[in-house]
C-alpha cells in the first residue's frame, strides 16, 4: 500500500538502547488527554519546537486509535462537531471496559494516506483526540494549522525538520547501546 507523504534521507550509524524503557516512554510520550500547555512541554523537553510539534503530529493523518483514548473527547467535550462525535460514538460505547480497544481512524476520510487532511479536520472541529484537537482550538498553533490548510508542501517540509530533529535526540555515544545490523532487533 502506497501512503504517500514526504521522504528524507535517515542518518545512519545512530547507536540504539540494547533495552525498551516502557515506564520512559510512557513519561515521554504526551498522552492523548494532554491540553496544548502539556504537549508544548513535553516536546520542550525533548528539545523540540511548538512548531515541530504541530508539525509532527500530522502523523496522525494515518492510523487508528482506541476508544479508551477518545471516549472522553467524544462523549463529554464540547469543541467537537456534534455529528462527528455521534459517528465516533457509534463504535465507542460510553461505559469505560465496554468496547475499549474498538477502534478507529486518526483520520476519518483517508486513513491509508499521509497527507494534510488531518489539519482540515483539526479546523472542522473533527479531531478524533483531545491533544490533536487542542491544536486548533482558539490556541498559539491556530494559525500553524491553517497554514498547514493552506499548503500541504509547507507541512511536508516542517515533517521532515520535525523528523532529523527527533532522531537527533539524545543520541548515545561511545560503548553504550549498539548499531543495528537489524533495526527490529539487538544484535
Amino acid at each position: 500500500m502506497q501512503l504517500g507523504g514526504p521522504t528524507w534521507d535517515v542518518k545512519v550509524g545512530r547507536r540504539d538502547s540494547r533495552t525498551a524503557s516502557f515506564s520512559g516512554a510512557n513519561n515521554n510520550i504526551p498522552p492523548p488527554t494532554s491540553g496544548l500547555a502539556n504537549l508544548t512541554s513535553l516536546f520542550a523537553a525533548q528539545g523540540l519546537s511548538r512548531k515541530d510539534m504541530v508539525a509532527l503530529s500530522g502523523a496522525h493523518t494515518i492510523g487508528l486509535a482506541r476508544c479508551t483514548n477518545f471516549r472522553a473527547h467524544v462523549y463529554n467535550e464540547t469543541n467537537i462537531d456534534g455529528a462527528f462525535a455521534r459517528t465516533r460514538q457509534s463504535g465507542c460505547p460510553s461505559t469505560s471496559g465496554t468496547g475499549d480497544n474498538n477502534l478507529a481512524p486518526l483520520d476519518l476520510q483517508t486513513p491509508a494516506v499521509f497527507e494534510n487532511n488531518y489539519y482540515e479536520n483539526l479546523v472542522r472541529k473533527k479531531g478524533l483526540l483531545h491533544s490533536d484537537q487542542e491544536l486548533f482550538n482558539g490556541g498559539a498553533t491556530d494559525a500553524q494549522v491553517q497554514s498547514y490548510v493552506s499548503s500541504q508542501s509547507a507541512f511536508f517540509a516542517d515533517f521532515v525538520t520535525g523528523m532529523i530533529k527527533m532522531g537527533d535526540i539524545t543520541p548515545l555515544t561511545g560503548s553504550n547501546g549498539e548499531i543495528r545490523k537489524n533495526c527490529r532487533r539487538i544484535n
